[in-house]
């Protein structure tokens, strides 16, 4: 029983942790090579993938996304995808799609002139299941060197500690003074009761 409870918690934390990493903002220093449009066709990764954008007709078969190609300072490819979050989740309440290309294709650069940029965004790359992180803004930089402190997931984090320690707080002093003493009442009884029947039994067999 012991380790189904802890393996329970690990799972729980394990998702809790998941959700977090993957809607939260991060921000990556790339260099811009290319920016596009294409038609993607949804099938089982659907679910990382945006509705369409505001104003746009709804399509869950396929439509029109914007694209971002980037080389990062060791040189290995990442791509971002651009699309709008509107009023849906996460809450980024991006509506500004078209302006982020705009903005992503004046910025492309050479390897032998680059301009470096901050790309923040959520979600993940994953190759294998055809997934890309979605940009929701882009900020020129000093250089790829440049340090990144990510004061919102700091703050937001702390926050959410604060608050999962409060209410854990809350709840322990709530289970000591008014579970915990239900339980060791019933325990109590249950003990009593089969003192009693064990008592009864050895009383009922021990006769001659």
């Amino acid at each position: 029983m012991k380790y189904i409870a802890w393996t329970a918690r690990i799972i729980v934390f394990l998702v809790i942790a998941g959700v977090f990493h993957y809607n939260l903002p991060d921000r990556d220093i790339v260099r811009i090579v290319n920016t596009e449009v294409r038609r993607v066709d949804f099938g089982s990764n659907s679910t990382f993938w945006q509705n369409s954008g505001a104003g746009d007709a709804v399509s869950n078969v396929n439509r029109d996304v914007f694209f971002i190609e980037t080389i990062q300072p060791d040189g290995s490819p990442l791509v971002f995808r651009n699309e709008d979050t509107g009023w849906g989740w996460p809450p980024y309440f991006k509506f500004d799609t078209a302006d982020l290309q705009t903005q992503a294709r004046n910025l492309v650069s050479t390897e032998t002139a680059p301009t470096w940029v901050a790309v923040r965004h959520y979600g993940w790359r994953a190759q294998i299941f055809s997934i890309f992180p979605n940009a929701t803004s882009i900020e020129p930089v000093p250089g790829p060197d440049t340090r990144l402190i990510p004061w919102f997931n700091i703050i937001f984090l702390t926050i959410v500690l604060i608050i999962s320690a409060t209410i854990w707080r809350l709840w322990r002093n709530f289970r000591q003074a008014r579970i915990d003493p239900v339980i060791e009442d019933i325990e109590e009884d249950v003990d009593i009761a089969r003192d009693r029947v064990g008592g009864f039994f050895s009383r009922l067999f021990g006769r001659k």
